[in-house]
């Protein structure tokens, strides 16, 4: 299972073009992440893995006033949820893999 690709923004509704800079900084080192698990599936790399998917899930939550314009637009926020969902998923199915080899 493969989900890595870079982050490129669809929407250019409501949002500022770096806060999407930075959050597709963190979603792109969280690919990395996911890519150096999948090479070798170390407690190690899982955690950190782990680490960076609940960041980036947290940068995409809806911002409150005064910070509307400091956050992802939400057609792209809902996309990059999903995927963080999947990569969640992924975790689990690495972490039973290392489990079942240990």
């Amino acid at each position: 299972m493969k989900l890595t690709r870079a982050f490129a923004p669809q929407s250019r509704s409501i949002g500022s073009p770096e806060a999407s800079a930075e959050v597709g900084a963190y979603i792109a080192l969280r690919d990395i992440a996911l890519s150096e698990a999948e090479r070798a599936s170390t407690e190690q790399n899982l955690h950190r893995l782990d680490l960076a998917n609940d960041f980036v899930a947290s940068c995409l939550k809806q911002a409150r006033s005064p910070y509307e314009a400091q956050f992802l637009p939400q057609p792209d926020a809902a996309r990059e949820r999903k995927r963080c969902e999947a990569v969640k998923s992924r975790i689990a199915q690495l972490r039973a893999n290392l489990a079942h080899a240990a």
